[in-house]
């Protein structure tokens, strides 16, 4: 049974992740709200990645930081304080996360840490400058620190289109508006969480142990293919 910490599982992405985990480890989630699942193999912790001190755990082999933000404005729309928070939630709080366990995750069972990209900043969008600004952040940091730890611990990052979660429900609020983001793609659909937790549990397995410092696209080929 492997220990994993998953900042931002209650909801979303991480959601999804902590659900295909907790049957066969042990889960430590951190974030605002709860969890809607009550299981002997988590542990939740009521807080606010940015302000508030992160619980001591002593055992982690793996880490997953899933916050994240989508805040589409033209850039004449966009405030400093935009991409300051942006910034604060996607780069800082992974920062301040990975300085927080990595100590203890050094110890671990074939160690690794999961980030969230975005292919926006891979590909240019319009109304994307802040979100893919601080998503690039994230970008550089998993490149440099997987580097860093290349003989410790492993660290990839899942760069994925639209996902159909609570934070794109207003993207994906109609039929009209779902059917025009499925012409958007190549592949003719777009992600539901879950195909992204199969993903996240691959790439914190065994099966990955050769892969670190990749960013994996899945983009229903948004970003490859043009037609």
């Amino acid at each position: 049974m492997k220990n994993i910490v998953i900042i931002g599982g209650s909801k979303g992405i991480g959601n999804a992740i902590l659900m295909q985990q907790l049957e066969t480890n042990r889960v430590y989630n951190i974030s605002r709200t709860a969890p809607e699942v009550a299981h002997e193999n988590l542990s939740h912790h009521s807080i606010n990645i940015l302000t508030d001190e992160l619980p001591e755990i002593e055992n982690i082999d793996t880490l997953i930081y899933c916050p994240g933000s989508i805040n589409l404005k033209p850039i004449g729309s966009l405030s400093i304080a935009d991409f300051r928070n942006d910034f604060e939630i996607n780069v800082i709080g992974a920062v301040k996360t990975i300085q927080k366990y990595l100590p203890v995750l050094k110890k671990g069972t074939n160690p690794s840490i999961l980030l969230f990209s975005t292919v926006a900043v891979k590909l240019g969008m319009p109304f994307h400058a802040s979100i893919a600004t601080a998503k690039a952040g994230v970008e550089g940091l998993l490149k440099s620190l997987g580097a860093e730890l290349a003989s410790t611990v492993r660290i990839n990052a899942i760069a994925p289109t639209i996902t159909e979660t609570t934070l794109s429900a207003n993207i994906l609020r109609n039929d009209r508006m779902k059917e025009n983001m499925i012409e958007r793609h190549p592949m003719k659909s777009y992600l539901k969480p879950e195909e992204v937790a199969e993903m996240a549990n691959f790439l914190i397995s065994e099966k990955a142990k050769s892969m670190s410092g990749q960013i994996f696209e899945m983009d229903y080929g948004m970003v490859s293919f043009k037609l």
